[in-house]
This record gives C-alpha cells, sequence and structure tokens, in this order.
C-alpha cells in the first residue's frame, strides 16, 4: 500500500468495534482483515480471509511482510454463534482460538523477516475470560475461570495464547485488554439482548414478535441477590477511543500490558439495569428453571441466547480498573467518557427516539 501516512492492519474489520474504529483512524492507511466487507465510507483496502482456516496464517505473512504494518489490531471473534451463522463450536474455535494463534504467528514471521517490526499488537480479551462468579472485583493478575459459554471460553484460551506468545513477537508490544460487557445504541450482545427484551432469534416466530414490537421480559431466579448482583459496562465508543490511543502512544517499556476495562463510575445492580430498559422481570423458581427456560427460547429460535450463559446472567463479575486510569492518566475522561450508567442508558437511545417520533 503506498502511502504516506503509516499502515495499520484490522482483523474483524466488518464487525461493530471494527466500525466505530475506523472513523478514529484517518491518521492511518487501514487495511481491513475479515471474511466480508464492512459496510463504510471509510477509505481502507480490504482483504479477505478466514482466520478459522491453517492457510490464513501464510495469507497473512506475506501481507504482513509486504506491507509492514506499525501495529496489527486483532478485532476477529465470533461472539455470537447466531448472528454470525458459526454454530459448529468446533468452527468457533477454529476461528477464535487457533485463528488468534495464527495472527502472532503470522506478525513474529513478518519481524522475523523485517528490519522494520511490527511495533503494537492488540488483542480484546473479555470480563468474561474470568468467570462468572468472582469472590472480589478481578485485577489484571486474577486467575482466568471461565466456563460453559463457548465464547467465555475462547476467549480465555486466546488470552492465554496471546500472553504465553507474547515474548516471541520479537520487538513487538503486546496489549491485552479486558472490557466489560459492550454497550452503546449500536451494540447486540447478550446481556443486552436480555435487558432489552429483544426476541432475537432467526425463527418465523420471532421475525412476528419484532415486527409487532414485542418484548421478552427479563428473568432471573427468585431471591433478592440476584436483583442485587451488579455489573459494569463499557461503551463501544470507548473501547474504539483506548485502541485508538494506544495506537498513537509510544510503545511500552515492557513486553505485555494488560488492562481491565470499564466504563466510570460505579457498577449498577441487575434491578437499576432493568428498571433503566423499562422492561418487566418474570422471577423463576431457580437456576434450573430458567435454564429450561433459556433452553426453550433458544430451540425454537425465538432467542439468541443460549442456555450456557446462565452463569453470566445470574452471577456478579465486577473488575478494578485502577490500572487503566493510571495507565490512562490525565487523558482519563478523554478517553473513557461514558460512565456505566450512560453506557448502558446509551443502549436504549435508539428505542427510545423511535418512540418519540
Amino acid at each position: 500500500m503506498s502511502s504516506e501516512k503509516p499502515v495499520v492492519v484490522a482483523t474483524g474489520i466488518a464487525g461493530n468495534l471494527g466500525s466505530r474504529l475506523l472513523p478514529l483512524l484517518a491518521d492511518y492507511s487501514v487495511i481491513g482483515v475479515d471474511m466480508r466487507p464492512p459496510q463504510t465510507d471509510f477509505p481502507l483496502q480490504f482483504e479477505k480471509l478466514d482466520l478459522g482456516e491453517e492457510p490464513s496464517t501464510r495469507a497473512l505473512y506475506e501481507l504482513l511482510r509486504d506491507i509492514r504494518p506499525v501495529a496489527v489490531v486483532h478485532l476477529a471473534f465470533v461472539i455470537d454463534p447466531v448472528r454470525t451463522g458459526v454454530l459448529d463450536v468446533e468452527r468457533m474455535w477454529q476461528i477464535n482460538v487457533a485463528g488468534t494463534a495464527r495472527v502472532m504467528e503470522a506478525i513474529t514471521e513478518a519481524n522475523r523477516a523485517s528490519e522494520a517490526p511490527i511495533g503494537k499488537f492488540i488483542f480484546p480479551s473479555s470480563v468474561a475470560a474470568y468467570g462468572s462468579n468472582l469472590p472480589a472485583p478481578a485485577t489484571e493478575t486474577s486467575p482466568l475461570d471461565a466456563h460453559t459459554l463457548p465464547y467465555a471460553i475462547h476467549k480465555k484460551q486466546s488470552d492465554e495464547v496471546v500472553r504465553q506468545r507474547a515474548s516471541s513477537l520479537r520487538g513487538c508490544s503486546v496489549y491485552i485488554l479486558r472490557p466489560h460487557i459492550f454497550a452503546g445504541a449500536s451494540v447486540e450482545n447478550y446481556l443486552l439482548g436480555a435487558f432489552r427484551g429483544t426476541p432475537n432469534g432467526k425463527s418465523t416466530r420471532a421475525e412476528k414478535m419484532r415486527g409487532q414490537g414485542k418484548r421478552l421480559s427479563c428473568m432471573l431466579p427468585r431471591g433478592q441477590k440476584y436483583l442485587d448482583n451488579k455489573i459494569q459496562f463499557v461503551h463501544v465508543d470507548d473501547m474504539a477511543r483506548l485502541i485508538a490511543h494506544i495506537l498513537k502512544r509510544d510503545p511500552e517499556a515492557q513486553r505485555l500490558t494488560i488492562l481491565n476495562v470499564a466504563g466510570r463510575g460505579e457498577a449498577l445492580t441487575f434491578r437499576r439495569c432493568i428498571e433503566m430498559a423499562q422492561n418487566k422481570v418474570v422471577r423463576v423458581p431457580g437456576k434450573w428453571a430458567m435454564r429450561t427456560v433459556l433452553r426453550y427460547l433458544w430451540n425454537r429460535g425465538i432467542s439468541a441466547i443460549p442456555p450456557e450463559a446462565l452463569p453470566y446472567m445470574t452471577g456478579e463479575y465486577i473488575m478494578n480498573t485502577d490500572k487503566l486510569r493510571a495507565f490512562l492518566g490525565e487523558e482519563y475522561e478523554t478517553v473513557i467518557r461514558y460512565t456505566i450508567e450512560s453506557a448502558f442508558g446509551d443502549s436504549f437511545k435508539a428505542s427510545a427516539d423511535a418512540a418519540k417520533a
């Protein structure tokens, strides 16, 4: 790519975070890698590549060797199997975990072959990697104990891959970002879908319910603790700003930097989230009953929330973000502009605007 601007390669560019990041990269020439092109007017070079396939390692290495980017941002990850159509767990693992290893191998080989090494590798992990019921707010050194949900397990395993291989990238500073639940008007995920009550399955019935504006009630087991459980969010635009900030700053002295990422301010209780969502809550006898209902809605294509997500809908997993605040210093509030509450509230902005129209 002939350009006076430094080059950044971003995998998973067609995803939501990629689309929010692109407008912040005007100072770079961007090469976007994905299985489908992004819907954007932002100028970029698109490279179709399936990181779930072994030959992608060679293809990506040759791309990196030839263009010599200053950084690689690895966003490619299957989060929602229903929306992406990747329902096979082994196929998900190949894209998520093996794909992360392939990207790092390509960087290692490209840096070995170049006198101008790729200087930064940025990988968004997830709070889900810590597990679903933490005894205290997780710090960056807390053990990763993801379980049950394939997405969470794959984030844990990919996180481990990046940490294990960080020292082999030959002059490249590695950043692992562990964000809490993404929020914002453009975001769709399990937790927001549960609070929104969106019948987001692929069945004809779900499509009809969406057309009629029908909502599924929030569901929790009986017991005060489930309403009192706290949760954090981070606005997807703040996450994009953090990545852009890392791209612009000098590389870190240490090889590996790990940062928990959440919005500013206090965590929200599930009760407060339900109130802000203006949704109803249905209490069921216990977790077994909630799992049964989730499985029913999943099997009939009404909801895209898999039954395996249950622990992450009934547990409490809060992170300590002191390290992020110290990392950003005076720019903390410039980068992390949303509080946890305002980030969650923005997730309902589109529906509120539609109601006013």
